[in-house]
This record gives structure tokens, sequence and C-alpha cells, in this order.
């Protein structure tokens, strides 16, 4: 069996800088990491990795949190994370709530049982007090999409309000004025802030909110069928809908093509979020660009930071959304 020893004299360096290299301290000079890393693949030297645990007192594991491992938000954000700390020789272990208080927490237990040595956490069903306890046990947290004052530091937030503002305020410049809203759960933060931003825009134009014009769904696709048939059996004068992410806008389209109407002609819809199939609906659907991709990179960053003694001056905690301007809008004006 290859010892870390052997490595070291065939690397011409000392075993201690050989474990620094293995561990990804930034300490080492890249000639010398170069010279491990040959003599590792010359050798066939494989690190135990619970020996390397006790010897560093780090796992070298980040947990994530996640909300369900179903439809297009998670998937994306999980990718991402997972291939910003395999470059720095860490491994993620993620665990799903499924959006239920018991399991949320029952899986930050199994996360602290694996040693974790940081955690990237989802979460809409944990308190801010919860919360609060996890980061001061795993002081290497970052929480994605929602804001904790406490923690400012380390959460990466998206701009929900802004981005309900500006779906709605480019179908009211599109000429709509009865603009119906079909939320996802408003148990979830993201949702109730983007309804927010749907009142907002209405109140700058001087549009007078209507509750009949709002009706909740889901983030996923469970109902919302019936949600939105609903809300066109409420009033036949909408002509716009503003959907709070486009799996919903995605049933809209199925519900207005059994009606015989054509989005884009007969009514007009925007989605939220920008899901790799949104361009690809016929019409191509206008929606709110959510750059999944941006936070879940500042996520892994700000754990690896806070993990090295790094500052988080560095990390972008307030992302934006950006309209996409497609085909699923027609102009009445």
């Amino acid at each position: 069996m290859i010892t870390i020893k052997e490595v070291a004299e065939l690397a011409n360096v000392s075993q201690s800088t050989v474990s620094r290299a293995l561990n990804g301290h930034e300490s080492v000079k890249e000639k010398n990491r170069i010279k491990v890393f040959e003599a590792i693949e010359t050798l066939g030297y494989q690190p135990n990795a619970f020996a390397q645990a006790l010897a560093s007192n780090r796992s070298h594991s980040i947990g994530m949190l996640v909300g369900t491992f179903d439809g297009p938000y998670f998937g994306p954000l999980m990718h991402h994370v997972e291939r910003i700390v395999r470059q720095k020789n860490y491994h993620l272990i993620i665990t799903s709530g499924h959006e239920q208080h018991e399991e949320e927490q029952e899986s930050i237990r199994f996360l602290n049982a694996k040693k974790i040595d940081g955690l990237v956490l989802t979460s809409d069903m944990l308190s801010d007090a919860e919360i609060l306890q996890i980061v001061e046990k795993t002081p290497a947290t970052m929480l994605m999409n929602r804001y904790i004052p406490e923690i400012s530091d380390q959460c990466i937030c998206m701009d929900n309000e802004w981005g309900g503002y500006i779906a709605t305020e480019y179908l009211i410049k599109n000429g709509h004025r009865r603009i119906g809203c079909i939320t996802g759960q408003l148990s979830k933060i993201d949702s109730r802030e983007r309804l927010q931003g749907y009142r907002n825009a209405l109140a700058k134009y001087e549009i007078e909110y209507d509750q009949n014009l709002v009706i909740e769904g889901r983030f996923d696709h469970d109902g919302n069928d019936t949600a939105i048939r609903r809300l066109m059996d409420r009033d036949d004068e909408i002509t716009a809908i503003f959907c709070l992410n486009d799996s919903i806008a995605l049933s809209a389209y199925g519900v207005c093509h059994d009606r015989g109407l054509t989005v884009g002609e007969d009514i007009s819809i925007v989605g939220f979020d920008n899901h790799a199939y949104s361009p690809f609906m016929t019409p191509s659907l206008s929606t709110i660009n959510f750059p999944l991709e941006e936070m879940a990179c500042e996520a892994a960053k700000g754990v690896l930071n806070i993990l090295n003694g790094k500052p988080l001056n560095n990390v972008t905690k307030r992302l934006f959304p950006a309209l996409m301007e497609r085909g699923s809008v027609k102009d009445i004006s």
C-alpha cells in the first residue's frame, strides 16, 4: 500500500506539504502542488478519507438541503453547487426536506451526523430562529433565496419583488388592465414577494387591485389546471395572466388551448424563472429570468470562503431578475 511518505519522497517535498495539497490549502505553492499530484498519479496513491478527516478535523464534505428533488428549479442549483465545491476537492451531500418542517429538521440532523464542514441551505419551512441555530452549529453556511438580517452576509437573495413588478409592468405597457395572477404556494416567501411586485406595479399605474383576479396555485403542476380554470371563469374580461413560475404558465397554455384561446393573440401570458423549456413552448414564453446558476455559484463560493477564513466581500449577495420578451404577449394598446 502506497503511503504519504512515499508520495513526499517522490515529489521531493515534505509530508506536511503533501497533506496540505490533498486538503486544498492555498498556502501550497503551485509548483509543489503539481509535483505532489504527479507523484500521486505515478504511484497510484489513494488517501484514506477517514484518516484525512481525523488529521484535519474536516470531512471535506458540504451538505445541501433542498425543498424537493422534483422540477426544474433545484436540479440546476444542485448541479452548480456540486460543480464549484468539487473544484476545491469537496464532496456534496444532498438531502431533501420534501417541503415539510419535520423532514427539513430531520435532514439537518442527518447532515450533522455526517460531520459536514459547511452547508448550502434552502428552506421555506424552518423558522429564522431555527436557521440561526443551524448557523451557530455550522458557521460555514450560506442561505439561498431568503434573507435573515442577523446573517445578512450569508444570504444570497434574488429580488423576487422586482421580478413580479417588471413582469406586470410589461403587461401594463402592452395595454393590459385586467391582469390575472396565479401564485405559487403562499407559504413560500418567493411566491409572496412576486405577488407583492404584481401589486406594486398595479399601484404605480393606478390600476385598482382586485382580489378576484388572484388565485393560489402551486409551483409544481399539482392542481394548477383547476386553479387556472377557476380564475378564467371568474372574469371573462381578463386579457393577460401573470404566472408566478413557468410550470404554472405551462398549465395555463393547456387550459387556454382547451378553451380555444390562442396564447399571444387571444390572451397574453408571462411566466417566471425562465426554465429551459420556456423558449420552446408555442408561442415561446415571455418570462422573468431567475439567475439560478449565479445563485448556486455564489452560495458555494461563500461556503468555501468561510471554510478558508476569507471574507465574504467578493460574494454577490443580491441578484436581479431580467425580463425575457418572447411571443406570448400581445400589444393591445
